[in-house]
């Protein structure tokens, strides 16, 4: 069953430019991680939120990703950019409705 992850990143303002440069390295990775399916990338330019939608395969290859990530000091580094609390919701397919 595929899950489908949305993390709502708060980014002060005058940080924006560094954080998507910032993205644009880290999200390579990401993209080739195992049963990662996609990966896309919004902004919402009034409050300077970035959105990513991520799709996985299975909850348990996103899990492995975040422990990684958590490991080699992504999620630590992401606070740097930081305007508020992060906000991950999952979401898991139906595809039986």
């Amino acid at each position: 069953m595929s899950v489908l992850v949305n993390l709502e990143i708060p980014v002060k303002k005058e940080r924006i430019e560094d954080f998507f440069d910032y993205l644009r390295d880290i999200l390579v990775d990401t993209r080739a991680y195992k049963g990662c399916i996609r990966l896309e990338t919004y902004h919402e330019m009034e409050n300077s939120t970035v959105l990513l939608i991520e799709e996985w395969e299975k909850i348990e290859n996103q899990e492995a990703y975040m422990q990684w990530r958590t490991e080699t000091g992504l999620v630590e580094a992401l606070s740097e950019f930081l305007d508020g609390e992060l906000i991950i919701k999952k979401y898991f397919s139906k595809k039986d409705v």
